[in-house]
This record gives structure tokens, C-alpha cells and sequence, in this order.
């Protein structure tokens, strides 16, 4: 009998898991945004010290994930299984960035709502008993998705003022059975959801029908509204998606715009800042949720976050194809009290 399922689709733990450590490692474009503060480790450039960008991202997990187990006094062997995920074709970013920490490990894609899901996977493990000890892992890099995704930096190609600039970072965040907090107290997955938005360049108009479906049942299935929470955190809608969302709330009376913020329009300065319409990628929310959410919940700044990032489930293949982008989103709310 599923007695932790409310409502629908909303997951209500009964041991909450506390965040033991976390950390975020940044690019040096990152570095000069408002967040810069919050950051880890800002690297002076998008190699890392490696001789290919796609090394240089699995550098960033490598890093993000060692600091993170730093914070929380604990080794490779203190964690039970490790949840991560990237942007690359088989999750390579992840996958080379761990595969020396001998930690069981379970690949994640969510595109850019990896960070969400990989945190209710570790989370979820735990409350169910399977754990004391995991860890949610996850990273994306400017220079690695453009060549996957769109085309290499060589072309020059132009971008139109709906795109986003993909985050070059990686954000670790250890969960512990027992802790002093804050704590994973709900998990709300979301569906998949597809308006039939088929322009690969602007992902806040595809992305966000998913944020407003998850966010909306969160709220239904718990009863409760907007102000249940101090903040309500999309993953990198950017400016036109962010719009939308809000919009599709406001059409059912409810008014999110006050409490509401986007990690794609919080990490970077858009007036100083070339990224058009914000910043996106699996590191966009996983660096913003390990450093600024996060200190910030510690600082006493807010009590109750709701995290929930989205990712556009489409590949090169499927836009080539003409294939619209279906898309999802996860919501995890945290909490400073049980």
C-alpha cells in the first residue's frame, strides 16, 4: 500500500533526509554573474587544466563532488549510491567525472531537470530505507552542449534573443539519514508535457506547460497554494519562460510572481551579460539549488524552498526530424524543520 503517495502524484516522506554537504563549481563567465559569492571554485577558464571540453566538465563533477563530501566530513566510502546525470550523449560528463570514487552508481537524464531528479532518486532511497548515505550529482558546460546540441563554437553561428546560455558548472549535494538539515520533505515527479513547441532555440516556451503541470499538482495533491513556501525556484526557464509560467497561473487566479524565481535568471546579469534570455543546462539549477539556495536556507533567508527544475527531452536527431520537444519537470521541497 503506497501510504507516503498524496494525492496524485506527490511523495511525502516520513524520514526526511538532511543535507549533510553541498557544493558548486563554476566557469569563469559564471564567476562574474551576481551568484559569484556563492560559488565553490571559479575556474579561470573552460579547460579546467584538461585538453577538451568534454574532460573539463567531468573535472567539474570530479571537484563538486569532492567538496561536497569535504563539507559533510565524510569519504567515497561513507556513501552508499551516488545519482548523476549530464547533458552528453550516455552521460559521459558524469559518468568520467565518478568512475574513480568506487561509489554504486545510478545514471540519470532528465536534461536540464536532472538536478531535481537526481536529488528525489537520492532522497526517496534513503526514506525508503535503502540508504543512510547518497549523493545527487550533476553538470553541464557551455562549450560541450553547443557542439552536441547546436553547432560548434568555430561556426559562429548567431543566436536569437529567445535562446539561453547553457551553465558551465557542476553542483554536489550529500543526503544523510540523520542530520541537522534542511531536509527533502516532498517529491512531486512530473509528467511529460508538450505543447508542440518545436523551436529548439527558445526551450523557456517549451519548458515551462511542464513547470506550470508539476508545480500545479504539487499544490493540488498537498492542499496547499504559493504561499506555502517562501520561494518557489524554477531550473532555467530564462525571461520568456518564466513569463509564461507566470501567465498560465495567473489565468487560474493565482498570483506565483512574488515568490516566484528562475536559476537561469538568477545566475547571470543580463544587462551586463551576453546570454539573451538566461542562462539553461543540468548545471544552470544544480549550481544555484548548491550554493545560493542552499546558503541562503542556512542563513535563515528562507524556511521552506520549492525546487523545481525542468528539461527539454528533445536530442539533435529528433530536432532534425521535426520533431516538437516534449518536456518535465521535478519539484522537491525543502525544508529547514521536518
Amino acid at each position: 500500500m503506497a501510504t507516503k503517495l498524496i494525492g496524485k502524484q506527490t511523495f511525502a516522506l516520513s524520514n526526511p533526509p538532511s543535507f549533510a554537504g553541498h557544493a558548486c563549481v563554476v566557469g569563469k563567465k559564471e564567476g562574474e554573474g551576481p551568484l559569484r559569492d556563492s560559488f565553490d571554485f571559479i575556474s579561470e577558464d573552460s579547460f579546467l587544466g584538461e585538453k577538451t571540453w568534454e574532460k573539463a566538465e567531468s573535472a567539474l563533477v570530479k571537484k563538486a563532488a569532492g567538496l561536497a563530501l569535504s563539507k559533510a566530513a565524510l569519504s567515497n566510502s561513507d556513501i552508499n549510491c551516488i545519482f548523476c546525470g549530464d547533458l552528453l550523449n550516455q552521460c559521459t560528463g558524469t559518468t568520467f567525472g565518478v568512475r574513480d570514487s568506487n561509489i554504486p552508481m545510478f545514471g540519470v537524464y532528465g536534461a536540464c531537470s536532472t538536478m531535481a531528479e537526481s536529488l528525489a532518486l537520492a532522497a526517496l532511497t534513503i526514506d525508503g530505507g535503502f540508504a543512510d548515505k547518497t549523493m545527487a550529482v550533476t553538470s553541464s558546460h557551455f562549450c560541450s552542449a553547443e557542439r552536441q546540441f547546436r553547432t560548434p563554437l568555430e561556426y559562429g553561428g548567431q543566436r536569437p534573443p529567445s535562446a539561453q546560455w547553457t551553465v558551465t558548472g557542476s553542483g554536489a549535494a550529500v543526503l544523510t539519514a540523520e542530520g541537522p538539515g534542511p531536509y527533502v520533505t516532498h517529491v512531486t515527479p512530473g509528467r511529460i508535457v508538450d505543447n508542440g513547441v518545436t523551436d529548439a532555440n527558445n526551450m523557456g516556451a517549451a519548458m515551462a506547460p511542464a513547470a506550470y503541470d508539476t508545480i500545479k499538482r504539487h499544490f493540488e495533491d498537498l492542499s496547499v497554494g504559493p504561499d506555502a513556501y517562501d520561494l518557489i525556484v524554477t531550473g532555467d526557464l530564462g525571461a520568456i519562460g518564466s513569463e509564461i509560467l507566470r501567465d498560465f497561473f495567473a489565468a487560474d487566479g493565482v498570483d506565483i510572481a512574488g515568490r516566484h524565481a528562475d536559476c537561469g535568471l538568477l545566475i547571470f546579469d543580463r544587462k551586463k551579460q551576453d546570454v539573451h534570455s538566461g542562462g539553461s543546462g543540468c548545471g544552470c539549477a544544480a549550481t544555484v539549488l548548491c550554493g545560493y539556495l542552499l546558503n541562503g536556507m542556512r542563513e535563515g533567508r528562507w524556511n521552506k524552498i520549492l525546487f523545481t527544475a525542468t528539461g527539454a527531452l528533445l536530442s539533435p536527431t529528433t530536432t532534425m526530424q521535426g520533431e516538437s520537444i516534449p518536456s518535465i519537470a521535478c519539484s522537491v521541497a525543502i525544508s529547514k524543520t521536518k
